[in-house]
């Protein structure tokens, strides 16, 4: 679908939710609807190589609508979000030189919230300073690397897990480079730019439907591929300690794989640490601003929430529309 790329904020339309609600088979059917493409906002599906385990589209899917942002690095590289939103803004000027609707789908919040709202001016990241940290990582362990954001920027570490190991060292490289503080930072930037009319549009269920397609989703995965693809990895050189292969999945395939628990435990931790994910995924988007909400009914098909989706879109173009935060959302 032709767009109009004249107006002051050109429009955008982000399709977010939690992981295996239904986001890709539903932008898959809006893609093909508006004539556009994927632009995929997933920290995971960056890496080449990690494909069942991060849910890739199948070929299928591929050649019906094509999907950018997949595969930009191996998974020995470093990716962050800064570099995310780089290459995302190319991709969407070009499908704007295209006339075409960009439309991004993903769920992984900092991006999306980056994109269309803007990155706070924090300095590069820096290989001697990442490096420092990293021996500090090994001395001191996740926790002796967590005491020492507290110690520098209390207010950083409160918002952050002590395992989110990416973010905690992200924090004290922007102390040590710039002699200020991470929080200060974000808090007088406030991701409050608005390089587009986005129309930002949210997916849920409730939480025990959710659930219990997270662990339908795993049981296909591990039948299908992901125990030899994560022995793949290793067997090419991607250790275990890169952040790449910590991710959902592949960190408990490879302790699997190193026997340090049986098959069932591996199964076990894999379910619960995907639903624990997905909970946090759903804590952070509540806190979204305009984000509007569409329920999926347990038994409602998908083909219906896209047709519901590409009608708000479709009132969105015309220039319509209104904000909605519905009352189930507080079940999460």
């Amino acid at each position: 679908m032709r767009v109009d790329i004249a107006r002051r904020h050109r429009p955008l339309v982000v399709l977010l939710g939690p992981t295996a609600v239904g986001k890709s088979r539903v932008a898959i059917q809006v893609a093909k609807h508006f004539g556009t493409e994927i632009l995929t906002a997933d920290s995971r599906q960056v890496y080449r190589g990690m494909d069942i385990g991060t849910d890739k589209p199948t070929a299928e899917d591929l050649q019906t609508v094509r999907h950018r942002l997949l595969d930009l690095v191996n998974p020995d590289e470093a990716f962050n979000t800064g570099w995310y939103r780089r290459a995302a803004l190319d991709h969407i000027e070009q499908l704007y030189v295209a006339d075409l609707l960009p439309l991004v789908v993903g769920g992984t919040g900092l991006y999306i919230r980056t994109l269309i709202r803007g990155l706070c001016p924090a300095p590069q990241a820096d290989p001697i300073v990442r490096a420092d940290l990293k021996k500090l990582r090994e001395q001191a362990g996740r926790t002796g690397l967590y005491a020492e954001l507290m110690r520098v920027d209390p207010a950083a570490a409160a918002r952050l897990h002590p395992n989110d190991e990416s973010k905690v060292m992200r924090a004290l490289e922007v102390y040590r480079l710039s002699g200020r503080l991470m929080s200060e930072m974000q808090a007088e930037h406030q991701f409050h730019e608005a390089p587009f009319s986005a129309l930002v549009i949210g997916l849920h269920r409730a939480k025990e439907a959710l659930y219990r397609r997270i662990d339908e989703r795993i049981d296909w995965q591990l039948a299908h591929g992901m125990i030899e693809e994560t022995r793949s990895l290793l067997d090419r050189g991607y250790g275990r300690e890169l952040g790449s292969m910590k991710g959902l999945g592949y960190r408990h395939i490879g302790a699997y794989l190193a026997n340090e628990y049986e098959h069932a435990e591996m199964v076990r931790q894999f379910k619960r640490d995907t639903r624990r994910f997905a909970k946090r995924q759903m804590t952070w988007f509540r806190k979204e601003p305009g984000v509007e909400w569409f329920f999926i009914d347990e038994d409602e098909p998908l083909e219906q929430v896209g047709r519901r989706v590409i009608t708000r879109i479709d009132e969105f173009l015309q220039g319509h529309g209104t904000q909605q935060q519905p009352a189930a959302l507080r079940a999460w």
